[in-house]
């Protein structure tokens, strides 16, 4: 059987972190990243924005150069997936059968995309958007593509529609909620980029149940919804979140449920298992406390490394400041804190300008900040959130205030 000392299990951005911040900290033991595609890590991002409209090739997406992980002496066992978890053999079999065995194991699976489950969901022409071959499969498709279907109102859904758009397609974007980003924002940036999907031609839809996905000659060619409405396409891209990947691990006995359940060091409950990134629930100290999972690569990276600490003898709970971005169009957001649970939100800028910051308060305090082409905001802005400054609104809504004097008054 073969045996590592830290095998990895996934090969997105924390698992690629987690080997790569073991050599950086002089870890001498065996290591190996599982990962269930066929290329070496990459970038997923760019997926739904710089890949998807053709300005990156892939090898601009990988995460260290193909020779890296040879150099570094980090096995990689690609287009491989873990069928199984033995926490007390200390062993994963693989659906090959193969069984390898750890010291320590790390679970960076992420997730994968969440499936609709109406008739129609499995045709030709319905894509997620999560890996390097669902985006090449779109791309195939592109050339016979007149008018696109987008099903969710995500920052995902609305990124490929602003790729999409600029391809000269006809795309609608359908949202169930009464506005796009609802699970993620306030309302006044749900408003702002339904405008502006709007006017670069989008058709953007709330409060648009999917019925089905019709079909013709085996591939989608319409969707419908339960009021009746029927729009033809000749594809659907489906954007309305993620399964976290952790079934052999709860299988296993691990605690969690949605994602598998880690404490600040990020353990999860079986003994020398960790686990990182989308797919870890973990106490977050920007949500009270709260165990949440946080899809971002920030967070991936970030937890990787605190890992990696742990595996070479430094225990620092998980503490860092959640940030985000999305681009569509021209316009750069920038997020830093959590929004979740917000009282109040403040508007600072121009909104018309295209050029504004929504600022969030729960009880009094700043918790996070929306910065649309904003970034002198975005990097002053960590601060407050850092502290949990109260500031009173009306200092937060005149811009002719800078945030870093906010912070240190």
């Amino acid at each position: 059987m073969e045996q590592y000392d830290v095998l990895i299990v996934g090969g997105g951005h924390g698992g690629a972190q987690a080997a790569v911040a073991l050599r950086q900290r002089k870890f001498a033991g065996t290591v190996a990243i599982v990962g269930d595609e066929p290329d070496p890590p990459y970038e997923r991002p760019p997926l739904s924005k710089e890949y998807l409209a053709g300005a990156k090739d892939f090898e601009r997406l990988l995460i260290r150069p193909r020779a890296f992980w040879d150099e570094r002496a980090i096995t990689l066992l690609l287009g491989r997936r873990v069928a199984a978890v033995a926490p007390e053999a200390h062993a994963v079999t693989l659906e090959d059968g193969r069984t390898i065995g750890y010291g320590t194991l790390v679970w960076a699976t992420g997730g994968s995309p969440r499936r609709l489950t109406c008739s129609g969901h499995q045709l030709r022409g319905v894509h997620g958007v999560r890996t390097r071959a669902d985006v090449d499969r779109m791309m195939v498709e592109l050339a016979t593509v007149t008018r696109v279907v987008v099903i969710g109102g995500g920052y995902v859904g609305l990124e490929a529609a602003a790729v999409l758009t600029k391809f000269g397609k006809q795309v609608t974007v359908l949202e169930a909620q009464d506005r796009v980003l609802a699970r993620v924002a306030g309302e006044p940036l749900s408003r702002f980029y339904e405008a502006e999907h709007r006017a670069h031609g989008v058709d953007v839809r709330l409060g648009a149940l999917v019925e089905c996905i019709e079909e013709q000659d085996g591939a989608a060619c319409a969707v419908r919804l339960a009021d009746g409405t029927r729009l033809s396409c000749e594809m659907v891209v489906v954007g309305i979140g993620i399964v976290p990947a952790v079934e052999p691990l709860i299988a296993a006995g691990a605690a969690g449920g949605n994602g598998v359940l880690v404490d600040a060091l990020c353990r999860t409950t079986l003994p020398d298992i960790y686990a990182i990134g989308d797919c870890a629930a973990h106490p977050n100290p920007f949500a009270d406390g709260a165990a949440i999972r946080l899809e971002s690569v920030q967070n991936a990276n970030d937890q990787a490394n605190m890992v990696a600490k742990m595996l070479t003898g430094t225990a620092e709970p998980y503490a860092a400041v959640p940030w985000f971005w999305s681009n569509q169009y021209d316009l750069k957001l920038q997020t830093v804190g959590l929004s979740t649970g917000f009282d109040r939100a403040v508007v600072r800028g121009d909104i018309a300008a295209r050029a504004f910051s929504v600022v969030y308060l729960r009880q009094g305090r700043v918790i996070a900040l929306d910065c649309v082409n904003m970034v002198r905001d975005y990097v002053q802005g960590r601060a407050l959130v850092v502290g949990g400054l109260v500031v009173p609104p009306e200092r937060l809504a005149d811009g002719t205030v800078s945030l870093k004097e906010l912070a240190g008054a």
